[in-house]
């Protein structure tokens, strides 16, 4: 992620979640770049590659590519395919398997992915998405914690490790420290553009 210059510090972001923080990691410097991809998702496989997983599933839109790509080296290390499917956000933020996704999770060993987790509910959501599809949710697992004291096994209820560890402490707007809120907010990567249009819309 830094050879491709894709983690920001000391700026002023707004995550996914809505809170905000100043260190930026930006997934989307990672995607167009097939073998930086390939090896992340070699090293979700070889984490994992001694239990018996039948899917790799995670949230869209990063975990499309993950997901796939995890799958990939899953299949190569086991001699056996493995399946990569994603989870996607309904209109009322519920996550669900589509596209007949969900038939392929039923009765399956699934290890669920995501690329970062700042609070770590997406990644939940998708683990509690696969059990009540039938699936049986054998490890979670993030390319990036962001918050290791609160995202843990307890929070996301699976056993869950992380790739690697970045802390970016996020706050509520209002609670944000002077430092940060005197910066504008980033709209060229984070949710800050949306962010201050939807302010705009509501003033």
């Amino acid at each position: 992620l830094k050879q491709l210059k894709a983690v920001i510090t000391d700026d002023h972001f707004v995550y996914t979640s809505g809170k905000h923080g100043e260190v930026y990691i930006n997934k989307d410097a990672l995607y167009p770049h097939p073998e930086h991809v390939s090896k992340v998702g070699e090293l979700f496989a070889q984490k994992y590659h001694t239990l018996d997983i039948h899917v790799v599933a995670a949230p869209a839109l990063g975990g499309i590519i993950l997901s796939t790509w995890t799958a990939y080296h899953l299949t190569q290390m086991k001699g056996t395919e493995v399946l990569g499917v994603y989870a996607e956000k309904m209109p009322d933020k519920s996550m669900a398997f589509t596209r007949g996704y969900d038939t392929l999770i039923a009765g399956k060993n699934v290890l669920v992915i995501e690329d970062l987790a700042t609070t770590g509910g997406s990644l939940k959501k998708v683990v509690d998405l696969v059990r009540a599809t039938g699936g049986n949710v054998v490890a979670a697992c993030v390319m990036v914690n962001r918050d290791p004291d609160h995202v843990t096994e307890a929070t996301i209820g699976a056993p869950f490790s992380e790739l690697g560890v970045l802390r970016a402490d996020s706050w509520d707007e209002a609670d944000l420290p002077e430092r940060i809120k005197a910066r504008p907010i980033n709209t060229s990567v984070g949710h800050g553009k949306k962010y201050l249009e939807a302010k705009a819309a509501g003033a």
